[in-house]
């Protein structure tokens, strides 16, 4: 290629790349799905992109240590400690279930497409895995039950490192079966790989640790030092023993992440936003260089394969790992439906294609065909169905009405607590660990971290929600959030509590009601507001109004000094109090208020709960 078309070819990959995060963003889908379609137009299709041309050598280099950096990322994610939280049948799903679903793939690859077992054992734990980056999409549209989708958002976050590495390991015996002379030469090679990529991983998952617990590095440095050690332990691995280095990679991110005294945090979301560059020029690059002939070539026996993996191979797993557990026959055909293959697959594919391809095996170029057929099929046929699906078996939860809550501060677990009595789901994010603690202590659903950060956007539990309460002392949290959550939740499902700078500022200072969501209380509360009547005793209490207790027998009691929060009315629907409310309740409302408590209610009433007697 001349270097001008090189230019146009690398601002045309970045511009299709951010074209289809956009519109996967826009619609709620994987962008997986946009991402291959762009690039099967733009390579085999019109024939614009041909990446050999484009990088000549230095494909297999990039496309190599693009794949490291994406399992590091990936391995990053897989704390130890949450195991024995996630349940039994997560548990079963990620271990037996994936090796049924391993033997299934693995067997009818062999038959079906007459691969040879090794190329096939290759191809099944390449393909058993999900991620969150399918998963989650999918599950903001189809809002299946909190208990399948939790354990469909568990799977994908843990078999994502577990697979990848499973697919390594296989891959390196089937490299030392084919350099060694004999089955004896064949398993010193591949233990070979397995010694050398385990010390050069923890070594270097332990040295990194030092370093950023010791802080010998400035802070401005550690992504700096942890992307040149990722690159560093993989080229290094591999020098010693050929094809370790994936395997150390992804053992040193592991390491790192459940490393004592080790934040991570910044580092991962690093790793986060540079994934995101490297699977969407990827995944182009990749689609651009399928072969459809040979993919077609292979005839029906594909979409056979197709159907095996999603009508036996998923079905079986499910049945195996939900053996005994309380999920009833409905959530379990939804769980054994619901499986798309992602960015692992398609990545892992693509690196040990190329490789097997260069030494001479021919059939192993049709290994990412057949893995993108696996993707394009599951997650277009999933997508499009498991909504429907969902409702036919009525295990899909109606509009989301919980409330993401902006904040663990007191204010924020009052108002959680609050709203947890009316039988509302709540989810409060904050960075403070402290508040986080003190959250979790009340039996509150919180979420450890930045609600806008790509951490987020893949572990965050947003089933149920589709409000938001900005209620963080920082007012630029709060605006942030909202303008995050603006196209998933609705412009008129965001509430804002005004911090004590924002009530003093000017407009043209003060971010716009479009950008921070409407204000909440009547008149428009602030946060040393609420914060200070709470601190001072105030209780937040839960009042239900009748026909012998109305609203107005309800003001008079309080002597209309009752902040009033909330209100649910006949139908279940939870009523936020803005500057704009106009309505008012009726009989049959449950009334949340802020009031302050008198000597008489601390005789006669039990703390948090107004109970309205009816006149004699």
């Amino acid at each position: 290629m001349h270097e001008q078309q090189l230019l146009f070819a690398f601002a045309g990959i970045g511009i299709i790349a951010l074209m289809c995060q956009w519109l996967a963003w826009r619609l709620r889908l994987p962008a997986i799905l946009f991402l291959l379609v762009c690039g099967i137009l733009a390579g085999p299709v019109t024939g614009w992109l041909d990446p050999q041309a484009l990088l000549g050598p230095l494909l297999f280099p990039v496309v190599s240590m693009a794949v490291a950096l994406i399992l590091f990322e990936g391995s990053l994610t897989l704390y130890l400690s949450e195991w024995r939280e996630i349940g039994s049948v997560v548990h079963r799903l990620v271990t037996a279930g994936a090796m049924v679903t391993w033997a299934v793939i693995t067997i009818a690859t062999h038959y079906l497409l007459d691969f040879p077992w090794d190329l096939a054992l290759l191809f099944g734990s390449m393909t058993l895995v999900t991620g969150p980056t399918v998963i989650v999409p999918m599950l903001r549209v189809v809002r299946p039950r909190a208990s399948v989708a939790n354990i469909l958002r568990w799977e994908g976050i843990v078999i994502d490192p577990i697979g990848a590495l499973l697919a390594v390991v296989v891959y390196s015996f089937v490299i030392a079966r084919d350099a060694g002379s004999g089955v004896s030469q064949s398993l010193t090679t591949f233990a070979s790989v397995i010694v050398c990529g385990c010390v050069f991983g923890l070594a270097g998952g332990w040295l990194l640790g030092q370093v950023l617990k010791r802080q010998w590095l400035p802070d401005y440095l550690y992504n700096l030092a942890s992307l040149s050690a990722v690159l560093g332990i993989f080229i290094v691995s591999n020098h010693f023993v050929h094809e370790s280095g994936l395997l150390a990679v992804t053992l040193m991110g592991m390491c790192l992440a459940n490393m004592k005294d080790v934040d991570v945090r910044e580092i991962l979301h690093f790793k986060e936003n540079l994934s995101v560059l490297l699977i969407s020029g990827l995944f182009i690059l990749l689609a651009a260089r399928l072969d459809l002939n040979a993919l077609l070539a292979l005839g029906p026996s594909v979409l056979i394969l197709l159907l095996v993996i999603l009508f036996v191979a998923r079905p079986l797993n499910v049945l195996v790992s939900t053996w005994g557990s309380t999920l009833s026959w409905r959530e379990r055909v939804l769980l054994g439906w619901i499986a798309p293959r992602g960015i692992v697959a398609a990545a892992v594919s693509a690196i040990f294609a190329i490789r097997l391809t260069g030494d001479g095996n021919d059939q192993a170029a049709l290994l990412v065909p057949l893995t993108f057929a696996v993707i394009i099929g599951t997650v277009v046929l999933q997508s499009a169905t498991a909504r429907p699906l969902a409702r036919l078996l009525k295990v899909a939860e109606p509009a989301p009405t919980g409330f993401l809550i902006i904040g663990a501060n007191p204010v924020a677990r009052a108002l959680g607590k609050a709203l947890q009595q009316l039988d509302v789901r709540v989810m409060l994010t904050d960075s403070n660990w402290d508040n986080i603690s003190s959250a979790r202590m009340d039996d509150l659903p919180t979420y450890f971290g930045n609600p806008a950060s790509q951490h987020a956007e893949a572990h965050m539990d947003l089933v149920g929600i589709g409000r938001l309460l900005g209620v963080s002392p920082a007012g630029e949290l709060n605006t942030l959030a909202s303008m995050r959550f603006r196209h998933e939740f609705g412009a008129n499902d965001l509430y804002t509590l005004y911090s004590g700078k924002d009530s003093q500022r000017s407009d043209k200072h003060r971010a716009s009601e479009e950008h921070r969501g409407q204000a909440f209380g009547s008149p428009a509360f602030t946060y040393p507001q609420l914060a200070g009547r709470l601190a001072r005793g105030d209780e937040i209490r839960t009042t239900r109004l009748t026909e012998g207790f109305g609203w107005d027998d309800y003001q008079a009691l309080h002597e209309g000094k009752a902040l009033v929060l909330f209100a649910r009315d006949p139908q279940d629907r939870i009523r936020v109090v803005t500057p704009d409310t106009t309505w008012q309740p009726q009989a049959g409302w449950t009334v949340v208020a802020l009031i302050e408590p008198t000597e008489e209610d601390a005789v006669s009433e039990p703390a948090g709960t107004v109970t309205p007697h009816l006149p004699g």
